[in-house]
C-alpha cells in the first residue's frame, strides 16, 4: 500500500529545522513548509553575531554528518564559518523552496486530526505533522537593573549586538562571565581604550587549542573524506567519553581530570594571587555550563581590562554603580546575560486534545517524554526539547539521533498505522521519576546556580550517559506511545 500524503510543518530554521526538512523531505514528504521568524535561517548563528562568536564544540562534530565539511578554518570555528555552512547546507540540500522567513508562528490548535498554523501575519494552513525545532538560546534575558533606561551610552544584549556602535578607544563594560562574555572579553580588550567585565560568579576556563587546519590538512579532508570521517568518529568518541559521560557522575575520573585541567589552567596562566582568588569558582568544574577559551586569562590581566566583582547597584546616566559607591564610567554597556532557557515553543499558543493547554501542561516548568513528545499533543515532536543534552554537546549530533526516533513516529503516519500518535502519561511520568531520580549523580546539583537548574533546583537534562541516550533512541518503545 502507498504512503498516504501528509503535510508537515516545521517551526524554525535554526540547525534542527533545517535538519528536519532535509528528513522528511528524504522521506518522500514533499509537502514541507518551515516557518522561520527571522529574516534568514540559521538560529543561534544568525542571532549572534557578538565579537569572538566561535563554537566551543569541535566544528566537525558541530555538522551534519551528512554533509561533513573540509574547509572549516579550525578546531573550533568562528560563528560566522557556521553560519556559512549552515546556509550552504540550505541550499545545497533544496531547504530553500520550504522557508518562509519573517513568518512568526503565533497559534497552534489540533482538532479533526490537523494542527492548524496560525501566523503573525494572520495566515492559517493545516498539517498532519508538525516538528517544533524552536532552540533553546533564542529569547535573550534582560536583566532588571534599576535605572538601565537613564544610561546615556549605548546598551545592548550580547544576542543582538548593535555592528552600528563605534567601539575603538572606547570605555566598554560587559555584564556576565557565561562563555558568550568570555569570547565577547578576548576579542574587545585590544580594540578599547578600556574594558570592564563584571562578574556575579567565576567560571571554571577549560583551555583551548584552537590552532587553524592548514591547507595541506583541509586539501586532504577533501581529497580523503574517509580521512575526515575517521576524525569525526574520534572527536565524537572522545567528546563523549571524556566530557558528556564526566558531568553525569560526579565522582568519575573523567570530572576529576577536567577539574585538574581547569585549575592548573588558572594558576598556569594567572600569577596575582588576589586576582587569580577572584577568578577562581568555589564549586566544582563542569556544575555550570563550562566555559573553553585559550585566551581569556591573557585578556583579563591587559593593562586596559578590570575583572569587577563588586554587586551592581545600579545604573546611572555616566555607567554602572557597584555596592562599594564607586562609579564605573563607561560608554557602551554590553548584557551578556544569556537566555530564558524555558521557553522552547512559548510564548506560541499551543493547544491539543480537548483544548489542552500547552501553558497549563507547562505551568510548572517544560516536561516531555525523551523530550520529543507530550500527552495529548498528537503528531507534534519536539527537536532539543525539554530535559535532552543539552550545554557542552553538539546539538546537530543530538537533533540528528532524535530526527531519526522521530521519523519512524512518522512513518506510522505516513503508512496509516497510526493515525494520531503521542506518548502516553504514564511513558512521560515514569521517565521523569527515572530521570529526576538520576540527576542526583550528575555534577549540576554539586552546588552552584545554573541555568541548568529549573525551578526546583533539578537540572533540566539528561542525566545519563550518551551512550545511553543513543540506545534509548535507536527505536521507539510504541508502548509508550497512544496511536
Amino acid at each position: 500500500m502507498a504512503d498516504r500524503p501528509v503535510r508537515a510543518a516545521v517551526i524554525g530554521a535554526g540547525v534542527a529545522g533545517i535538519l528536519a526538512v532535509i528528513e522528511l523531505r528524504k522521506a518522500g514528504i514533499s509537502n514541507v513548509v518551515c516557518y522561520e521568524k527571522g529574516d534568514r535561517i540559521g538560529g543561534t548563528w544568525r542571532d549572534n553575531s557578538y565579537p569572538g562568536i566561535a563554537c566551543d564544540v569541535p566544528s566537525h562534530v558541530y555538522s551534519y554528518s551528512f554533509a561533513p565539511n573540509p574547509e572549516f578554518s579550525r578546531m573550533f570555528s568562528p560563528g560566522q564559518e557556521i553560519q556559512e555552512y549552515l546556509e550552504r547546507v540550505t541550499d545545497d540540500y533544496g531547504v530553500r523552496p520550504h522557508l518562509r522567513l519573517g513568518d512568526e508562528v503565533k497559534r497552534a490548535t489540533f482538532a479533526n486530526g490537523v494542527w492548524s498554523l496560525e501566523t503573525a501575519a494572520g495566515d492559517v494552513d493545516d498539517y498532519e505533522i508538525v516538528i517544533a525545532a524552536t532552540g533553546v538560546l533564542h529569547h535573550p534575558k534582560q536583566p532588571a537593573f534599576d535605572g538601565l533606561d537613564d544610561f546615556r551610552g549605548d546598551v545592548f544584549h550580547s544576542a543582538r549586538w548593535n555592528h552600528d556602535v563605534e567601539l575603538e578607544g572606547r570605555r566598554v563594560g560587559v555584564i556576565g562571565t557565561g562563555s558568550t562574555a568570555i569570547q565577547i572579553t578576548g576579542a574587545l580588550v585590544d580594540r578599547v581604550s578600556h574594558y570592564e567585565l563584571f562578574q556575579r560568579t567565576p567560571q571554571w576556563v577549560m583551555p583551548m587549542d584552537n590552532r587553524p587546519f592548514s591547507d595541506d590538512q583541509k586539501a586532504t579532508f577533501r581529497d580523503r573524506p574517509e580521512q575526515l570521517e575517521e576524525l569525526r568518529d574520534f572527536l565524537e568518541t572522545t567528546f563523549a567519553e571524556n566530557f558528556a559521560d564526566a558531568v553525569v557522575d560526579a565522582e568519575s575520573e573523567q570530572l576529576a581530570q577536567i577539574e585538574e585541567t581547569c585549575r592548573a589552567h588558572l594558576y598556569g596562566q594567572v600569577l596575582d594571587p588576589a586576582l587569580r582568588a577572584q577568578l577562581e569558582p568555589d564549586y566544582r568544574a563542569a556544575c555550570k555550563r563550562l566555559v573553553v577559551s585559550g585566551d581569556f586569562y591573557q585578556a583579563i590581566q591587559q593593562p586596559n581590562a578590570e575583572l569587577v566583582t563588586s554587586s551592581i547597584e545600579h545604573i546611572e546616566p555616566g555607567g554602572i554603580r557597584t555596592d562599594d559607591g564607586r562609579l564605573h564610567e563607561l560608554d557602551v554597556i554590553v548584557l551578556a546575560t544569556g537566555f530564558e532557557v524555558d521557553r522552547f515553543m512559548r510564548p506560541m499558543e499551543i493547544f491539543g486534545l480537548g483544548g489542552r493547554s500547552l501553558a497549563d501542561v507547562w505551568a510548572d516548568g517544560p516536561v516531555a517524554y525523551l523530550s520529543v513528545s507530550m500527552p495529548e499533543f498528537p503528531n507534534l515532536f519536539m527537536l532539543n526539547g525539554p530535559n535532552g543534552p543539552v550545554g557542552n554537546f553538539s546539538l546537530i549530533q543530538v537533533a540528528e539521533i532524535q530526527m531519526a526516533y522521530i521519523m519512524k513516529l512518522v512513518s506510522r503516519l505516513q503508512s496509516g498505522a497510526s493515525q494520531e500518535i503521542h506518548a502516553t502519561e504514564r511513558a512521560m511520568r515514569e521517565h521523569e521519576e527515572l530521570r529526576i531520580e538520576a540527576a542526583k549523580s550528575t555534577v549540576w546539583v554539586t552546588g552552584c546556580n545554573s541555568w541548568y537548574l529549573d525551578d526546583r533546583g533539578i537540572p533540566a537534562a539528561w542525566p545519563w550517559k550518551f551512550s545511553r541516550f543513543r540506545e534509548v533512541m535507536a527505536e521507539p518503545d510504541l508502548a509508550a506511545y497512544q496511536s
